[in-house]
């Protein structure tokens, strides 16, 4: 059996909104950003998760376009965790077979992050047991108009199917499976075009304690689900006496 068998049917994608760093800091009357510093580490155990349960694709939302209305100095601080983070897993990640990728919109930020972001991604481009996908500035409506813009620049026709092969995760399965933690519940501007069908689980856990455990726990819950993208589950009875269903 390989690792990538081990995950229930279906399950190829799993999408995660990081919520609680901060609320997790202060409830240990700690600063904000010590909890992003310890929402790195559910990360790494989050993707070593994703490889022992054999999910190909990994999404987290780690920074929205939204975000830059924060504090200047909780900004500042979480630029410095992503160069940090950069510098000092990217290697690791390279090992353990993950492909790193990062979608949104990079002009925000400074050459020098820009720079280690292509490296790290050039450095993994040709591993193939997880991808992850970092979503930084990042914005669901954001995704949408990007692509209506190169594809209005192809001139090419206007389609759903059209206008999908322009959104940031093209190239691969939508989402199966949108974990949020935090106890929140809303989408906050995430994937909103790739979630369409995607089922959700929330979690009271704040993002730096969610772990490994969290994560099966996540995923058993999925594979309890029956997905029927608009239709209905077959109906033997019916079927078998030709009895039509309405």
């Amino acid at each position: 059996m390989t690792k990538r068998e081990l995950a229930p049917a279906g399950l190829r994608h799993i999408a995660v909104v990081m919520d609680g760093n901060g609320r997790w800091a202060t409830r240990r009357l700690l600063p904000r950003t010590a909890g992003h510093k310890y929402g790195v580490d559910a990360l790494k155990s989050t993707v070593r998760g994703c490889i022992a349960q054999g999910v190909p694709y990994l999404t987290v939302f780690a920074f929205s376009s939204e975000n830059w209305n924060r504090p200047a100095d909780e900004v500042r601080a979480l630029m410095d965790l992503f160069v940090q983070a950069l510098r000092r897993e990217t290697r690791e990640l390279a090992a353990q077979g993950v492909r790193l990728r990062f979608v949104g919109d990079r002009e925000a930020f400074e050459p020098p992050m820009r720079e280690l972001m292509q490296q790290a991604q050039d450095l993994t481009a040709a591993n193939t047991t997880l991808v992850l996908n970092v979503a930084l500035n990042y914005g669901g409506r954001w995704d949408i108009v990007q692509a209506m813009r190169a594809l209005q620049a192809s001139g090419g026709p206007i389609t759903e199917q059209t206008l999908a092969q322009h959104l940031c995760l093209a190239d691969m399965p939508a989402p199966d499976l949108l974990i949020r933690t935090g106890g929140e519940r809303r989408i906050s501007n995430f994937l909103l075009w790739q979630i369409a069908y995607t089922e959700f689980y929330f979690t009271d856990a704040l993002w730096p304690d969610f772990d490994e455990k969290a994560l099966a726990l996540a995923i058993a819950d999925y594979a309890q689900r029956e997905r029927r993208f608009g239709s209905v589950p077959p109906q033997p009875e019916a079927q078998a006496t030709g009895l039509r269903v309405a």
